[in-house]
């Protein structure tokens, strides 16, 4: 579904990062694991349009996203859930997720799907955005990416500033979206999260994949367990 191929980025022309390869397959949960600093929220900005790229090919389901505009990407099957969240704080749960669905009128049953996903949003439909907590604000946040109706949905850090048991309902939202056929994508810090819930990963470091394998093959790698996981 998803191929980056040799993909290099930064910004005012220093690469963070380079000789990025790597690939999605269609119905897949793929995370992307690193440090602070890593290079991830970089590799993801410049994979969906958000800055250039300097080197290097994307492309989404046979078709070549290399500097496309970010809304083309979207609607060609693309949703991103940024780790700022970027919501609209003066409107309600219910325009934020309206406008996630734009050009197109929200379609009913993507909301009816979204509101039962995530019972505070029907909840507090009403309510401003900037009122909510940080966990309601995250489930808004994924909500309103998946009015687009996206075959992909590509997540930047999504446990940034929850609490534990937030950050595990946000996984558990995430796993009844994969049931339904949604393809994911997830860049981690919080490495067991991601771990128990990808099928494959890459560990990011310095600008690079430095390691590749399944979930359980990079649980059992000695460097992952010690710099990750926390564990000899």
């Amino acid at each position: 579904m998803l191929e980056v191929n040799g993909l290099a980025a930064g910004y005012q022309g220093n690469d963070v990062v380079s000789d990025i390869s790597f690939h999605v397959d269609a119905g897949e949960a793929v995370m992307i694991i690193g440090s602070n600093g890593a290079g991830k929220t970089t590799l993801f900005r410049s994979m969906i349009g958000l800055i250039p790229l300097s080197a290097g090919q994307v492309r989404f389901e046979g078709t070549d996203i290399s500097g496309m505009p970010t809304h083309q990407a979207v609607r060609l099957g693309i949703g991103f859930v940024p780790a700022e969240r970027h919501l609209f704080p003066r409107m309600t749960v219910e325009e934020n997720l309206s406008l996630g669905a734009y050009p197109q009128q929200p379609d009913k049953d993507t909301l009816a799907m979204v509101m039962e996903l995530f019972p505070r949003l029907a909840e507090r439909k009403g309510q401003m955005a900037r009122t909510m907590s940080g966990g309601e604000q995250q489930m808004l946040a994924v909500g309103r990416a998946l009015m687009s109706k996206p075959r992909l949905l590509v997540l930047d850090e999504p446990s940034t500033g929850l609490a534990p048991l937030l950050a595990r309902g946000t996984y558990k939202a995430l796993s009844e979206l994969r049931k339904h056929g949604l393809t994911v994508l997830v860049a981690e810090q919080q490495v067991p999260l991601a771990m128990g819930f990808s099928d494959r990963g890459y560990v990011l470091e310095n600008g690079r994949i430095e390691i590749e394998g399944t979930s359980t093959e990079l649980a059992a790698n000695p460097d992952v367990r010690r710099a990750y996981l926390g564990v000899t």
